[in-house]
């Protein structure tokens, strides 16, 4: 497994959690507009999710950067220090 796809993997979990959706569902291309309750709130809870998940902080330029999948991805990559 790549480190893109071990990522990938994790935060497909923590959409699972925050949002009660099908992982399989997520991929790169997912915005807030493909899940129902990512909203600010829903933000929040995703964000709490990727910490707990990883073990990392997120500040807040990077939730504000945290648009789509792919966006959480680069973002979690780059703080755990994983090349994707």
């Amino acid at each position: 497994m790549s480190d893109s796809d071990y990522v990938l993997n994790q935060v497909r979990e923590a959409f699972k959690e925050a949002f009660e959706v099908d992982p399989q569902m997520v991929t790169l291309d997912t915005s807030a507009s493909d899940i129902p309750g990512w909203d600010s709130v829903g933000h929040l809870s995703l964000a709490s999710s990727l910490e707990q998940a990883f073990g990392i902080s997120l500040d807040v330029d990077e939730l504000i950067e945290m648009e789509n999948v792919r966006e959480i991805v680069r973002i979690v990559s780059a703080k755990i220090g994983k090349n994707v």
